[in-house]
């Protein structure tokens, strides 16, 4: 059997210097051992593979050291060092509290306390994951833990601080130990590749820190399962494969694909991602921490907080350059309230893919709330009148499909859509149904370009009348669906136009609620009159001071309906006498 001794075990640190990303923890405690003012008691806290238990006993083998250096490191060479290192020390004590966690095993370490040191100054005690000790075993631990002997100092070491006593907590001095920063546990995994004689990529190393979450005794174990799987020379392909995670080109072409509106690309990509065995949660996940990224780089004081390899940084820089940030912005929302009903969704798939499509889409959907159409800057609105909000976009080629955007992140300015700058995009052919129209001549040359398509077409724009409005309206209200009352509420609107704005006044909010609801009136209006800047809104009727409230006729009884139904029809007259019928008294 090989004497392989795990990483964890055979690179732990021994001096204060070697401890990784805890640079405040050994500082502190240097300066404590050179002013002599050394607590009692210690609490180190912490997640786990932080280094909590490694500098205990650092700690505690300076302490007993008979020669430490002018930095307050252990010599490693003295009895007492040697007799650490080789678990032999009488005068250090380690308890797992995980499995001894009773009164009598605090009472058995009471006990120990009473003897002092044999070799040294000090009588260390290391109790680690303290939290898991009884109610019981904490009170009887409390006296010894307050007042000790001038040679006992206990350290304890948890991960989960607030299950501990307060009275416990106020004992101690408290040592908040923080998760390793991805770059520390970079350089250590190199320092490792370079005792080791391992080659390995910085863009593997990066991943396999990733994964850690902070802990390096975790980043630790995946590296020597990525060693025992690759050998001497660790490749980034190699790291994905084994530790399930997808590529990064995947997320870069997905963006690609969305800044070209390509659905087609978008769900192909999908596919290909499910056919290899990833989760589409890990997928959103993932592609969410790309979108942030690609935000992260928009700004220059933002980017070390860019935890990716060199490589990557500039190819993230690229595309940051060429993504809007709103649509950045609209894709991170988008993809935050997938993962959010992700679990309740029955179809997992589509419910992804329909995310995917409304990132697709969400550049549109933008440039109409913000009253940009086809490259045109909609006409200011009158502040005073309620505009109806266009909530529906419709997308291209298809009729019926509709992308909400009440909820899209909006820019504050209204302002034309810009041409791009010349990219790498650039000589990437974009269809022609997705073109926005150049402009030539100012709004006047689009409105006669686009009357003069209509008129060879075979479809002659109507002109924009009053009269012509009214006739639209009626014509909508009758063609449509709605209920009765509702195409009688519509016939009875007093419509007014004022230079490509129509105005309706409404006497009531339930008026109002009614046209808001109906959405494809403005969208067969700007059809029939073939005008891309035509605006609508609502507006009240105002109650003039001092005039007379209107008068409300009160209901017919059944017995007047008759009476008024006789005198208007004749029909009625003659199946009256023909059948003698009398109406009922009320």
């Amino acid at each position: 059997m090989s004497n392989f001794i795990v990483s964890a075990r055979k690179y732990r640190p021994n001096r204060f210097e070697d401890v990784v990303g805890q640079e405040h923890i050994s500082g502190t405690l240097k300066n404590a051992l050179q002013s002599g003012q050394l607590a009692h008691a210690f609490l180190f806290c912490g997640p786990r593979g932080v280094g909590k238990t490694t500098c205990a006993r650092i700690l505690a083998k300076v302490l007993n050291c008979q020669n430490i250096s002018k930095d307050f490191e252990p010599c490693n060479q003295c009895d007492s060092c040697k007799a650490f290192n080789e678990n032999a020390s009488f005068n250090i004590t380690e308890l797992d509290a995980a499995s001894n966690n009773s009164v009598e095993h605090i009472r058995a370490l009471i006990e120990q306390v009473r003897f002092q040191p044999q070799q040294g100054k000090y009588k260390v005690f290391i109790i680690d994951e303290v939290h898991m000790l009884s109610q019981a075993a904490f009170n009887a631990f409390l006296k010894t833990l307050e007042e000790p002997p001038s040679y006992a100092i206990f350290i304890l070491a948890t991960t989960e601080k607030h299950k501990i006593l307060p009275t416990i907590l106020s004992r101690c001095q408290i040592y908040d130990f923080r998760r390793i920063q991805i770059p520390d546990t970079v350089a250590h995994l190199q320092e490792i590749c370079e005792a080791e004689g391992i080659q390995a990529e910085p863009d593997a190393l990066h991943i396999i820190a990733q994964k850690s979450d902070g802990a390096l005794r975790d980043a630790l174990s995946i590296f020597d399962r990525i060693v025992a799987s690759s050998g001497k020379k660790v490749t980034y392909q190699d790291v994905i494969s084994n530790l399930n995670v997808l590529d990064y080109d995947y997320y870069f072409r997905l963006v690609d694909a969305l800044l070209l509106e390509d659905i087609s690309k978008i769900f192909l990509l999908f596919d290909d991602i499910l056919r290899k065995g990833f989760d589409a949660e890990l997928f959103i996940n993932g592609f969410s921490e790309h979108l942030r990224n690609l935000l992260v780089c928009k700004d220059n004081q933002t980017l070390p907080l860019l935890e990716v390899s060199e490589n990557l940084q500039e190819r993230y820089r690229t595309q940051a350059k060429l993504t809007a940030t709103t649509l950045i912005l609209n894709a991170l929302q988008i993809a935050n309230e997938c993962d959010i009903e992700y679990k309740n969704a029955r179809n997992k798939r589509l419910h992804v893919e329909m995310a995917l499509v409304k990132m697709n889409y969400v550049q549109r959907a933008v440039k109409v709330a913000n009253g940009v159409t086809n490259g045109v800057e909609v006409e200011k609105k009158n502040p005073d009148i309620t505009e109806i909000p266009d909530a529906r976009y419709q997308m291209p080629d298809a009729r019926h499909q509709t992308l909400d955007v009440d909820n899209a992140v909006i820019e504050s300015e209204t302002k034309l859509v810009a041409e791009p700058e010349p990219t790498l995009f650039s000589k990437l052919k974009t269809p022609e149904k997705h073109a926005l129209p150049k402009l030539s001549g100012g709004l006047s040359a689009l409105l006669a370009e686009v009357k003069q398509e209509s008129n060879g077409n075979g479809a002659t724009a109507a002109e924009l009348t009053l009269e012509n409005v009214k006739l639209a309206w009626q014509k909508y209200v009758d063609d449509s669906e709605m209920p009765m009352a509702t195409k009688m509420l519509f016939r009875e609107i007093e419509l007014s136009l004022n230079d490509h704005h129509i105005t309706a006044k409404v006497e009531s909010s339930l008026a109002e609620n009614t046209i808001r609801a109906e959405t494809g009136m403005m969208e067969h209006l700007r059809r029939h009159f073939k005008l891309l800047q035509l605006t609508f809104a609502i507006q009240k009727t105002e109650k003039i001071p001092g005039a007379a409230p209107p008068k409300y006729q009160k209901p017919l009884t059944a017995r007047e309906k008759f009476i008024k139904m006789r005198q208007t029809n004749s029909a009625v007259q003659e199946l009256q006498k023909r059948f003698d019928l009398r109406p009922e008294e009320d």
